[in-house]
Formats: C-alpha cells, structure tokens, sequence
C-alpha cells in the first residue's frame, strides 16, 4: 500500500494527457501539477539545501485543492461523532500534516511517469466526481487510479484516491480504528502528531 500510495500522489504532480476528462477538474489537476513541477525544479538546488522547504512548497500549491476535513472525517469513521470540535480540529490538522509531508517525500521521488486520464465519470453522491487515471512506467504493468473529488462552491477537491483498488481513506481507516480502539480520540491525535514530528 505504501508503495501504491506514493505512486497515486505523484499522480497529482505528474504532466497528464486527458482523455475528454470533466474539463474544469481535469484544468484544475494541470495547472495545479504545473506549477508545482515547474516551482520545483526552478528550486530544486534550493530544496535540496533545505529539505523543509518542499513541505512549505506543497503546503502552499498542493494542500489548498484537498478537502483534509472531509479526507479526516471519512477516515475517523464512525468515530467523528464521538469527538468534541477541538478534537475534531486537531484530528484534521495533524491527518494534514501528515499526508503533506508524506506527498513532500513522494514528489521528490518523481522519476517521469506517462500518465493518462480517461473520461470523468459521476461519483456515487452528488456533487462528486471519479477521474479515472493509469499510470504506465516501461516495462511495468499500468496501475490504476482513481481520484474522487468533492465540488466546494466553483471547484473541485479530492478526497480520496483509489490506487489499484484500494482507497488510501480506507487504509487509513483501519489504521485509526485500531488506535482508537486502545488509545481513544486523543491517543490517534498524539499518534498523528508524533508521525509527523519524525516525518512519517
């Protein structure tokens, strides 16, 4: 799942070619990708001096096009009523800082996988949308992703990503529903936050 996990965040920071995808979600991934990808490699020598800065750099041009609280309600669970708004919040800043970083490490790691986007279908609620994607690396086997996104007023925002069949929220979910379990609300914020403090 890791391994899966980083491809499907590349994906978002990857040049695509879309196949008659829903045209403003699919402009949306372009120029969000664009922008990260060149911004990275005017400053890659840069980042590479300071590592810290890629985080900054994802927290600012990646981070505003996901729904973290929505991401961090669905991978709570069931759970989510349970925890008063202040857990609620703290649930959803560390699951932020968390998957920033972890998309800060996988950016790096970008080694110019082709991928394509095939034709957007309706998701299962209204007001969401799935973008069906591969990615293809010679002499491997495509992998596919799909993106879910959630409409926010005029845009759209992702809040999971299926790679291969299997949902990150979901992963997650089995992750926080044991620390629940033994530790409660307040143990999976600690958790959240001792991840991020040693860059998991």
């Amino acid at each position: 799942m890791r391994r899966l996990l980083i491809v499907g965040i590349l994906l978002l920071t990857c040049p695509l070619h879309s196949i008659g995808a829903e045209p403003s979600a699919t402009q949306l991934v372009e120029r969000t990708a664009d922008k990260m990808l060149s911004t990275l490699e005017h400053r890659r020598a840069e980042v590479e001096r300071k590592p810290q800065l890629i985080n900054e750099l994802v927290d600012s041009i990646l981070a505003p096009h996901f729904d973290f609280e929505q991401m961090t309600r669905l991978a709570v669970g069931r759970d989510w009523r349970n925890a008063s708004p202040e857990q609620q919040q703290q649930l959803t800043d560390g699951f932020r800082n968390l998957l920033v970083r972890t998309y800060a490490r996988s950016i790096m790691k970008y080694s110019g996988q082709d991928i394509v986007y095939e034709s957007a279908r309706p998701g299962t609620r209204s007001g969401t949308l799935v973008v069906p994607t591969e990615v293809r690396d010679p002499g491997s086997a495509p992998i596919p992703i799909d993106y879910y996104l959630l409409e926010r007023g005029r845009s759209w925002q992702v809040y999971d990503v299926v790679i291969d069949g299997v949902s990150m929220i979901s992963n997650y979910r089995s992750q926080f529903r044991s620390t629940i379990a033994t530790s409660g609300i307040d143990g999976l914020i600690e958790q959240l936050r001792a991840k991020t403090a040693r860059g998991a």
